[in-house]
């Protein structure tokens, strides 16, 4: 992100960063202020009030989960599994979207309307791994079935506390895409 951020930009990039480390409620005009070294009120010359920033936050989320991956995806080319799996890379491993990913799913837990616009997006995105999917399986039901799959480890490893006796967590996920993806052991690049 070399880019330099307008002011407002900066405002929602806190925003994501407060709401990733400690939740909604963090996401507090006073602390986004001293964060970014500027007064309270430089806020409103920007937003209305804290719901205007929440909303331009659950935009700035939806658009790079879904929008952004998606013309990563498409201009990396390659086959309909490697697609599938760079999605899956790009927005569950670990980084940035991750953090903010999880903290949204917390939040939809509290808020009906974030619950709403989580909903939609994970529609797009367990969208894109049926139709990878269905490439290689004609069965609409075993599209279902592999598509929850993705999504149950995607998400849910982040929350399993369990060891793996047959290897680490990473190595243990990289063949369960195997074996969704319908792939030879072996065959994941991590």
């Amino acid at each position: 992100m070399g880019a330099l951020r307008t002011p407002r930009e900066q405002w929602i990039e806190e925003g994501l960063r407060a709401l990733a480390a400690g939740g909604v409620d963090a996401v507090r005009i006073e602390a986004l202020a001293k964060a970014l070294g500027v007064t309270k009120g430089g806020f409103y010359g920007y937003f209305a009030d804290r719901d205007a920033l929440l909303t331009e936050m659950l935009d700035t989320w939806e658009r790079e989960s879904v929008d952004d991956v998606i013309d990563r995806v498409e201009r990396e080319g390659g086959d309909a599994r490697d697609k599938v799996r760079l999605a899956g890379q790009l927005t569950f491993s670990g980084g940035r979207l991750l953090r903010i990913d999880l903290a949204i799913r917390e939040w939809a837990r509290r808020d009906p309307a974030v619950a709403a616009r989580l909903r939609r997006v994970d529609n797009e995105r367990i969208q894109l791994a049926r139709d990878a999917i269905s490439t290689f399986c004609a069965d609409p039901e075993e599209v279902e079935a592999r598509a929850l799959l993705a999504f149950c480890t995607a998400i849910g490893s982040h929350f399993l506390a369990a060891d793996h006796p047959a290897g680490t967590r990473t190595q243990v996920i990289a063949r369960a895409a195997d074996i969704i993806l319908d792939l030879p052991h072996g065959n994941s690049e991590g």
